[in-house]
């Protein structure tokens, strides 16, 4: 039986790690789109200033790329390193989108980034506009094949277990792209990036605008953010609503949770705003109602039911039991490979498998399991309730506050008003939110799916590597240490370009771009302005 704190401090050094490295992963993605259509608005109007907006932000951009980079390849590691039983389990179909990342969108994305900061001087005024929008497309594909990986997690199509090699397999790899929950949680990730970058321009611009410095790019910069911050905004709501409907078809425990329903209501289901979910009585208590919302939400119609948490858990029972059945011959077909009445046995019922192996945790021999253990087992398919309920409500309140925040600020600028100085304040402010908001997504995504790293294939429990409890501890600090200096140098220069500003930088490129210059086609449009 595997160490319970041997997989919690697994759990918790990629929760670290993953986290962290998702602090830069959004920013970049709502950066590289802005600096390209900042870019875009200069070769049409052939205005110095947006020129001038095109490397400030984009300065912004790199160095967050570049902490982006070298946080993500830790993640990679940790697979092989803490996770050894899941990478021999999964590793033939959760390796495929990985390997494709690297090869394609990586490339893509780090060849056109140093096309973007070194070409300046080389391409004309077209071509590397081109090159700056290959460069956010690039960053998108390099989401795109993660959340694919991520999304086989949480919907594991396309593949089979091998009971020869004992192993998961790809069976059908479009299945696997085109994963329902895989393309929701794309558009909803890549909109939330956008949303983040678009708070991160216009809090910075608001500053400016505060201390009365580089107003004439400030300006123009809170007002492209405002506009392509609350089409984002408003699309993460639409994109949510669509990630949310894919759970409740492939991941019923993890919206029931959500919800706090620890019963199934009568279709349609109403949606709990407020309450505290109490563990021991398993209600939740001072909860208020909106009647129907949950149901239209969740199923899009007045007649579907969503399950409770007490229904699934009986289901899940009866999962455990076939699942026996299926672990019963498999444990025949490795003692004679030719028992075809043991591979027909495994046939009619692999596919809860996965179901039996969360009794391995609990009591070892699942074939030796009593029906308290099962009761034990089917109730470990509940994620701790409370968690999940108040961190889901604080996401969806930083999303509505960011929409009302791009809402007053565009409406301000599509007035060619002058906005009030409250309205800066609370750009600034601000800031947090998105990322506040995103890791909150990310925890509910995730640890909503436990007990599962594979969504009803693996327990989280029997994926790990036989580590020694001090490795991971050492390795723990270690990580902190690291990524708190990371975090203290990124910070650092992104305030170091921010106070230097966009002046500098207009009066003399190369004072942030060291080595670039003006080609012959940006010097000639200069000297006419």
């Amino acid at each position: 039986m595997t160490d319970p704190l041997l997989v919690d401090l697994s759990r918790l050094q990629f929760a670290l790690t993953a986290m962290y490295h998702f602090l830069f992963v959004p920013l970049t993605l709502g950066l590289s789109i802005l600096v390209a259509m900042m870019e875009t608005v200069y070769v049409m109007t052939r205005r110095k200033i947006w020129r001038d907006m095109t490397k400030f932000w984009g300065l912004l951009f790199g160095i967050n790329f570049a902490l982006g980079v070298a946080t993500g390849l830790t993640m990679e590691f940790q697979f092989g390193m803490n996770w050894a039983y899941y990478s021999h389990y999964v590793g033939d179909v959760f390796g495929a989108p990985l390997a494709i990342e690297g090869l394609m969108a990586f490339f893509l994305e780090a060849t056109f980034v140093g096309l973007f900061f070194f070409g300046w001087d080389k391409l004309s005024a077209l071509a590397h506009c081109v090159v700056t929008w290959l460069m956010a497309l690039g960053t998108n594909f390099s989401a795109l094949w993660i959340l694919i990986a991520n999304g086989w997690m949480q919907n594991p199509v396309g593949s089979l277990f091998n009971p020869d090699t004992m192993r998961m397999e790809v069976t059908d790899f479009a299945a696997v792209i085109f994963n329902p929950v895989a393309q929701a949680k794309f558009v909803h990730t890549v909109s939330a990036g956008y949303v983040c970058g678009a708070v991160f321009v216009l809090g910075v611009s608001a500053f400016y605008i505060l201390r009365g410095r580089h107003l004439e790019l400030a300006k123009r910069s809170f007002a492209i953010a405002a506009a392509f911050g609350l089409a984002s905004a408003l699309s993460v709501v639409v994109l949510g609503d669509e990630s949310g409907y894919a759970v409740t078809d492939h991941q019923k425990m993890k919206l029931a949770a959500m919800e706090a329903m620890w019963h199934t209501e009568p279709a349609p289901a109403a949606f709990t705003a407020v309450g505290v979910p109490d563990l021991e009585s398993r209600t939740t208590r001072y909860a208020l109602h909106i009647p129907y919302a949950m149901g239209l939400i969740g199923t899009r119609s007045l007649t579907t039911e969503i399950p409770g948490i007490t229904e699934l858990v009986g289901h899940a029972k009866d999962r455990i039991r076939n699942g026996l059945v299926a672990y019963a011959a498999l444990e025949r077909i490795k003692a004679n490979r030719t028992d075809a009445a043991a591979r027909a046995d495994f046939a009619r019922t692999q596919q809860d498998l996965g179901y039996a192996q969360l009794l391995k945790p609990l009591i070892g021999d699942p074939l030796k399991a009593s029906d308290a253990d099962i009761d034990r087992a089917a109730w470990s398919t509940v994620p701790h309730v409370p968690s999940l309920f108040f961190t889901f409500r604080a996401m969806v309140a930083c999303g509505f506050l960011l929409i009302a925040l791009f809402g007053a600020a565009l409406w301000y600028t599509a007035r060619e008003a002058e906005a009030p100085r409250w309205l800066f304040r609370a750009a600034l402010f601000a800031l947090p939110l998105p990322w506040i908001a995103i890791e909150f997504g990310w925890f509910v995504a995730e640890f909503g799916r436990q007990p599962w790293i594979i969504e009803g294939v693996l327990p989280t429990a029997l994926a790990t590597s036989e580590l020694g409890i001090p490795s991971l501890l050492i390795t723990i600090a270690g990580f902190t240490g690291v990524y708190g200096v990371l975090a203290v140098i990124e910070v650092q220069l992104m305030l170091r370009a921010i106070a230097k500003g966009p002046v500098t930088l207009a009066e003399d490129p190369a004072a942030l771009f060291p080595g670039v210059g003006t080609n012959r086609n940006e010097a000639g449009l200069a000297a006419a302005e």
